[in-house]
């Protein structure tokens, strides 16, 4: 995992750019997912479709700003009367997301007793560059994949994004992914080559388009502990363990650039779709 690095800010700019019209064969590129929704009618692979009634939750556990814009006031935040981050209303079709910010239960409760703790009657789990594990949320996680829950874990070795936020700040992304030990448990480990080029490429995930900056490249280190398969030319992983269903994507580029989510965020919900459901 890299120490250090310099964020070649023009470079991927650039990069954003010049993929554009690649991402429009597939799904024609938007930085308005809102606008984009409203006209034509969203199609979700999870069956939803109920007009006025809330789309099915997934949890999410993240430091990328998915719940707070960036530059939004906090006080507007805490109140609701910040905008909606682009994320979520790419999501918000198909997807509720419900801010987590801890996975196992509280002092005194085994971290494997899943009614206790937040994960309790949940199907669906999103975790999208975190700031760490603990112990107890990665024995509880553990346990939730293997009782039957889908999840979507996103570890990025190198964020492409900019946060024009001071260190230290609580809402400054994790740069730089901190691995789980579930990870490993899971017969996992990633990689990332600091020498590869600052640029965006395309690949597939099962149906989905994934876009990918500064991507890791997944290797499964012990065959034996799960039933897994390398995706996407090696930069996600999809593994089954017990009754659950894991899939590891070693980039988050497409949660940091609307640029990225597609033409109403069909290529971040797609994304999605084919990890949860």
């Amino acid at each position: 995992m890299p120490r250090s690095r310099i964020r070649p800010a023009g470079a991927l700019a650039a990069a954003l750019l010049a993929v554009l019209p690649g991402l429009s064969a597939c799904r024609e590129a938007s930085s308005d997912p809102v606008a984009a929704q409203a006209a034509a009618p969203i199609k979700c692979a999870n069956g939803w479709s109920a007009a006025g009634e809330p789309p099915p939750p997934v949890d999410v556990l993240t430091s990328l700003p998915l719940f707070w814009p960036l530059g939004a006031d906090m006080d507007d935040v805490m109140n609701g009367r910040a905008p909606l981050p682009w994320q979520q209303a790419a999501m918000g079709p198909c997807y509720a997301a419900i801010a987590l910010d801890t996975l196992s239960p509280g002092p005194g409760v085994p971290p494997e007793d899943l009614v206790a703790g937040p994960l309790g009657g949940r199907e669906r789990l999103a975790v999208i560059q975190p700031r760490g594990l603990s112990p107890a949320d990665n024995v509880a996680l553990d346990a939730w994949v293997r009782a039957g829950g889908r999840l979507l874990l996103m570890l990025d070795p190198a964020l492409t994004g900019e946060y024009d936020l001071p260190l230290g700040d609580p809402r400054r992304p994790v740069e730089i992914a901190l691995i789980p030990p579930v990870v490993a448990r899971w017969g996992m480990a990633i990689r990332f080559d600091e020498t590869q080029a600052a640029t965006v490429r395309t690949v597939r995930l099962g149906d989905a388009v994934l876009p990918l900056a500064l991507a890791g490249q997944i290797a499964i280190t012990d065959p034996a502990a799960a039933d897994c398969t390398l995706l996407a030319e090696g930069a996600a992983a999809r593994c089954r363990v017990g009754e659950g269903q894991v899939t590891l994507i070693a980039d988050a580029a497409l949660f940091e650039h609307p640029e990225l989510a597609g033409e109403g965020g069909t290529t971040l919900r797609a994304v999605l779709e084919e990890s949860l459901e």
